[in-house]
């Protein structure tokens, strides 16, 4: 049973699992000496970003929610950040890179655009 209000509502949030599955994607094939380095941190910002949008809609005042889909847009920072060095270090190709950019920017606006509604 789900209640109401749920995370899962959020086109955000839809939207921040897909980014998380792909990066989850990407991620499998990254060297085996960036297993607990890079490959961990690309991971958990991509799912601290769904965790906190979820927290945060789960919060009932609004300074609360917005600390926590602040720090969501923090770790979409982190991914974005970490998605270059991935690049660069050839440890993705072109075409994911184009893909996880993607899924970073439309995170990243709906993110912003919720934000928004929530002030």
């Amino acid at each position: 049973m789900r209640y109401q209000n749920s995370f899962r509502q959020l086109v955000v949030w839809q939207k921040g699992k897909e980014l998380a599955l792909l990066v989850y994607k990407i991620t499998k094939d990254f060297p085996a000496e960036e297993r607990f380095a890079m490959t961990s941190q690309m991971r958990r910002a991509a799912y601290s970003f769904l965790a906190n949008v979820a927290e945060g809609n789960s919060k009932n005042h609004q300074r609360d929610r917005l600390n926590f889909f602040n720090i969501a847009k923090g770790s979409l920072t982190e991914l974005d950040c970490f998605a270059e060095l991935a690049y660069e270090l050839k440890y993705i190709k072109d075409i994911e890179y184009q893909k996880l950019l993607e899924y970073v920017n439309k995170a990243g606006y709906l993110l912003s655009q919720f934000i928004k509604s929530q002030k």
